[in-house]
């Protein structure tokens, strides 16, 4: 397989996402893909294990794409060798009657990872700078103070939004989350194809939705605020990586590579050490234990 630099995906400095390919060669076949995710996601199982115990540190994973991206099937197949209890999953879509009681922010913060403990959230807090941007009649359903109407949404409101975000991810880092941001980069032909698979198969049907394609027709202004979106809001304490998804198997392994170098690069995560009046005392326990009747 090619010897690649997850850095190389990491936004550390303005991008242009016309100009980053959302195809990249891995140099081997689709099996040793699977065999080299599957590497991945054990060590990752591990490496969570050893955090729930820690009991400090939580990690929340943040996936957006436009529609066909593969969020899903990342999902299942990166977190698949992960214990139940260490992964929460949330699928954030249009707001309820009661979310909307709320500020924006308020489904996302009550849906945090605890410690110990990986969120990954499908859709995000992101959609909040992206889907209502693109459609920002949705905002007048917040009933914000101050927004009457259209006219009110101006760009200042938008700066805003991302210095709120900003500050909402820096206030849960300082506090023991990590925070990984993933752009699935998909290109606009792939995108047509696998809708067509969507149509083509019949167990597939459900998928589609006519809203797709409506969708689909406003692909630019999608690029152009999601590119806004992630130049404004990659930190060094919540990163975004633009993740070439045209391929969904090297799109998997790019992620979970990603997920576990950052979590090597925390030293100070490892198992509890064992009380010393109870480590004095194992023996007497097997004892006791090995005594007991059926």
């Amino acid at each position: 397989m090619k010897n690649i630099s997850i850095s190389d995906f990491k936004v550390t400095a303005a991008v242009s996402l016309k100009d980053i390919p959302t195809s990249i060669d891995l140099e081997t076949s689709e099996k040793k893909k699977a065999k080299e995710l599957n590497k991945l996601r054990e060590k990752l199982s591990e490496h969570q294990d050893i955090m729930y115990a820690h009991n400090k540190y939580s990690v929340l994973i943040c996936l957006q794409g436009m529609d066909t991206a593969g969020k899903d099937s990342l999902i299942r197949e990166v977190f698949k060798e992960f214990n139940p209890r260490g992964v929460v999953v949330h699928s954030f879509k249009t707001p309820s009657s009661l979310e909307l009681q709320h500020d924006y922010l308020w489904r996302h913060v009550i849906a945090l990872p605890q410690r110990g403990k990986y969120g990954v959230f499908n859709r995000t807090h992101y959609e909040n700078v992206l889907v209502t941007r693109v459609h920002p009649s949705y905002i007048l359903s917040e009933n914000i103070p101050g927004i009457n109407s259209l006219d009110d949404i101006t760009e200042e409101f938008w700066e805003k939004r991302f210095e709120q975000i900003n500050n909402f991810e820096k206030q849960i880092s300082e506090n023991g989350t990590i925070i990984l941001k993933f752009y699935l980069h998909l290109g606009k032909e792939e995108q047509r194809q696998r809708l067509l698979r969507r149509l083509n198969k019949a167990k597939h049907n459900w998928k589609f939705s006519p809203g797709d394609l409506k969708e689909r027709e406003k692909w630019e202004e999608y690029q152009k605020y999601y590119e806004d979106a992630i130049n404004k809001t990659s930190k060094p304490h919540a990163p975004w990586y633009v993740i070439p998804s045209d391929n969904k198997e090297t799109a998997r392994v790019l992620v979970a590579k990603a997920i576990l170098e950052q979590m090597n690069q925390l030293k100070d995560i490892r198992e509890p050490e064992l009380d010393e009046k109870i480590k004095q005392n194992i023996e007497l326990y097997k004892e006791i234990l090995s005594k007991e009747k059926n």
